[in-house]
């Protein structure tokens, strides 16, 4: 606690808690989370007006169509479907009926029981009422729908869309097949409908045909994003610096690197804000390309922590082998010997302490970081030395090993 009186908090004479305001005018509108008006949402108007087409019955008081929407990570699923329903929440208002929704994220609540009491939570927190009670523990999947059918009697809830974002990462079908036959079976008097989001083309050709049932022919596809799109979408959320804090060079670039390498908008906004962050953090009175290369490393920095934090300690080893060997020998090559690697590695266990795995064993990690997309295998031959492989990382070498050091504490 500050015990000085004065509000503020201080460290050798800083202010720990000191922005650069020059910088942000409004970061929200650059966070994930951050869901803008219809009106602002850049280049998907057919997929708005598809998605508002099935769930538009309920803002008169009918049934809301099930729809499965597919489409790349960052294509503007997920945003479009939560900017129509939470539209559609206030048009219902409007024509005098009582419209809720809940948005579940499946990669987080990919149990039947962990979804099913987050949909209750949602609904919980839509209408407002303090003396609700949703426990955390205790109750089976179906117990939590029993509160969300109690719940729509009670408040008198006309319909209710469930969207279930990353919808293959549920564990089974049941939470699916519940939500599609509610009515059906009873469970309520209101209309409840589901909306599901997954990256994955293919998804209904791995469901139960009694669940693929409850979606009939109703399914969106959104398509990749390109650069002009990107670009348009990154204006659309200039408002959240303060004006002239961005370089005019700076959307175009993000823009362009990310339609030529993902197509991903949520990936091109990210960037943009970290990189505002990046001249923020070094009070520059303007984000610039360089501050755009800075957010692009740091990105990639963390991907690879992400990837490499789960691997047994003798993988990272002869990953930063590989690593290294590329970073000192980058004028010469950047394929190695499954010996060559193993020589280095060998040194690094030394270095900590630690007795190396057999030959064998290191050749089948190796394997590994290649069928994770780690690093390259190709097959080669050499005069008397008979067949070999040859291994090439496939990110930079100093992201790489930023990478590991970051997984290591």
């Amino acid at each position: 606690m500050n015990q000085d009186g004065d509000g503020g908090s201080d460290n050798g004479g800083r202010d720990i808690f000191a922005t650069n305001s020059d910088i942000f005018e409004n970061r929200d509108l650059l966070k994930v989370g951050y869901v803008p008006g219809l009106d602002q949402i850049v280049g998907r108007e057919e997929q708005i007006q598809s998605v508002g087409q099935s769930i538009g019955s309920a803002t008169v008081g009918d049934s809301p169509d099930t729809l499965l929407i597919y489409g790349k990570t960052g294509c503007g699923k997920s945003l479009v479907a939560r900017a129509v329903t939470r539209e559609a929440k206030q048009r219902a208002a409007e024509n005098g009926y009582n419209f809720e929704y809940s948005y579940i994220d499946c990669s987080e609540y990919r149990t039947e029981t962990k979804a099913s009491r987050q949909i209750a939570r949602e609904i919980k927190r839509s209408i407002g009422d303090p003396d609700l009670n949703i426990p955390r523990a205790g109750l089976s999947a179906s117990d939590y729908r029993d509160m969300v059918w109690e719940m729509m009697f009670d408040y008198d809830i006309d319909s209710f869309v469930v969207i279930l974002d990353e919808i293959d990462m549920l564990k089974d079908e049941n939470l699916i097949r519940s939500l599609s036959r509610a009515e059906e079976s009873g469970k309520t008097d209101g209309y409840v409908s589901l909306i599901g989001i997954s990256n994955k083309l293919n998804y209904r050709e791995q469901l139960d045909p009694r669940t693929d049932s409850s979606f009939r022919d109703q399914e969106i596809v959104f398509d990749p994003y390109d650069a002009n799109r990107l670009r348009d979408i990154l204006y659309s959320r200039e408002e959240a610096f303060v004006d002239g804090a961005l370089s005019e060079s700076v959307i175009p670039k993000i823009a362009a690197l990310a339609g030529r390498d993902h197509g991903d908008a949520r990936k091109a906004v990210d960037t943009l804000y970290e990189a505002g962050r990046s001249a923020e953090a070094k009070n520059a009175d303007q984000v610039n390309e360089r501050h755009v290369d800075e957010a692009i490393e740091e990105a990639e920095i963390k991907r690879m922590q992400k990837l490499v934090s789960g691997h047994p300690t003798h993988g990272r080893y002869l990953l930063r082998s590989l690593a290294l060997l590329t970073k000192n020998h980058e004028q010469e090559k950047n394929q190695f010997k499954t010996s060559e690697i193993y020589d280095f590695y060998k040194q690094i266990c030394k270095k900590e302490g630690s007795d190396p795995l057999s030959l064998n064993r290191a050749r089948r990690h190796l394997k590994e970081q290649a069928f994770l997309e780690l690093t390259e295998i190709e097959h080669a031959s050499e005069g008397r030395e008979g067949a070999f492989l040859l291994h090439r990382l496939m990110a930079e070498p100093e992201i790489m090993i930023e990478g590991l050091d970051r997984a290591n504490h």
